[in-house]
């Protein structure tokens, strides 16, 4: 089923040199700024204009498998292109020192909120909440122009989000992407790509990739059963975080509404600090999914603290890089599936729709309290959208006339 076609297979793999990929991914996610789109940028840079590790073809092919997959398209790239030269131990190193940095920055952001007297709403912690404003609003502006094309994709996304603002839980979300997808099946028409012969220097073989594949569903349908009536605890952390990872679908900013159904009505968090960080992992270099090694050190009960933090990290991050390793031998075949990229634009076109009913409820109610805090809020949107500001320099700019101002 996972046997790699034949054009997979034309090179010989090179020589791997583990503690080179870990150090060029471990400087790469200490100065990649920018959020995802930035990240590819810099991944074509150094690997294939740079160091012609791999090709054009074979880039924008894990790319675009990365894109058909949920989870973060950054962080699974990082990966994948660690596999081309390494295997899947080049693969983990890779994607290990790509994460590492951010992660590291919002265990100390969680240790340095808490040193700071918590989130008793002071004015550069409301200058962050607004700053989540403006990111999220430009987020669903430029996902709704690219992935809500007709009115049918139009139409899911108000869908979901009307479904989704009334229920107000995280199981509404997931129904939401899964009937998204279905729908988009029946009604959506796409054309697939033409095949192209990929070439890939290293795959996993038929063992890893239906290992991963069983792995990854075993914590998908399994766990949540195992962990059923535990409130708290390292596995109800883990099946949280884990479900959240896998069903992410349409960029990082989507896991905000997944995330915040499962941490804030628990208890763990409580909605300034999930707003305050969220707003902290915006000036960040490397994936925004290390957002979740802020709530884990954040939270409330036991297990809390910076183990707990890597846990979240690991587990929201666990389900697309099992995903990566199972099916990249067969992307070939999933690229020119007219039905499979029908269910992705289904699944893409309503997770507009979650998002959008995340920046109502939690943001936008957290946040806009007053009309300076709406022409904060239109400022920086500009700022963002039309001028292109970096987002950290945003972050600092929110934060410091939060405190003047608000």
């Amino acid at each position: 089923m996972c046997e790699a076609p034949k054009s997979f297979s034309r090179l010989r793999p090179v020589d791997a040199n583990y503690l080179e990929i870990f150090l060029i991914f471990l400087r790469l996610g200490l100065t990649s700024f920018g959020g995802p789109i930035a990240h590819l940028g810099y991944f074509r840079q150094e690997f294939v204009e740079r160091r012609k590790w791999i090709s054009e073809q074979v880039f924008a092919d894990l790319v675009a498998l990365c894109n058909f997959l949920p989870g973060p398209t950054s962080s699974q790239v990082s990966y994948s292109i660690g596999m081309t030269r390494g295997g899947i131990l080049g693969a983990l190193c890779s994607w290990g020192a790509f994460t590492l940095p951010s992660a590291i920055i919002m265990l100390l952001a969680a240790y340095g909120i808490r040193w700071m007297g918590g989130t008793e709403n002071p004015g550069w912690l409301h200058g962050l909440k607004i700053v989540a404003v403006a990111v999220v609003a430009q987020a669903v502006w430029s996902m709704a122009t690219r992935l809500c094309t007709d009115r049918a994709r139009i139409t899911f996304a108000f869908v979901a989000a009307v479904v989704v603002l009334l229920a107000n839980n995280s199981w509404a979300q997931v129904l939401m992407i899964a009937a998204g997808a279905l729908a988009g099946w029946k009604l959506i028409s796409t054309d697939a790509p033409a095949e192209k012969p990929e070439v890939f220097t290293r795959l996993p073989n038929r063992v890893q990739s239906i290992t991963a594949l069983a792995i990854f569903a075993f914590c998908l349908l399994l766990v949540p059963l195992l962990a059923a009536g535990k409130h708290d605890g390292w596995l109800a952390l883990f099946d949280s975080f884990y479900r959240t990872g896998s069903l992410v679908f349409g960029g990082g900013h989507v896991v905000l509404p997944l995330l915040q159904s499962e941490v804030v009505p628990r208890g763990w968090v409580d909605n300034n600090t999930f707003l305050a960080g969220y707003g902290i992992a915006q000036a960040l270099p490397g994936p925004i999914f290390s957002f979740a090694a802020y709530l884990g050190a954040a939270k409330t009960g036991s297990p809390s603290g910076w183990l707990a933090g890597l846990w979240c990290v690991f587990a929201i991050l666990l389900p697309p890089m099992l995903l990566v390793t199972g099916l990249i031998p067969l992307w070939s075949r999933l690229r020119t599936s007219v039905a499979a990229q029908s269910l992705l634009a289904g699944a893409n076109a309503t997770v507009v729709g979650i998002l959008l009913a995340a920046l109502y409820q939690p943001i936008w109610l957290s946040a806009i309290d007053s009309a300076k805090s709406l022409a904060l809020a239109l400022l920086l949107f500009l700022s963002l959208q039309i001028w292109k500001v970096a987002p950290w320099i945003l972050v600092l700019a929110g934060a410091m006339l939060g405190s003047l101002f608000l």
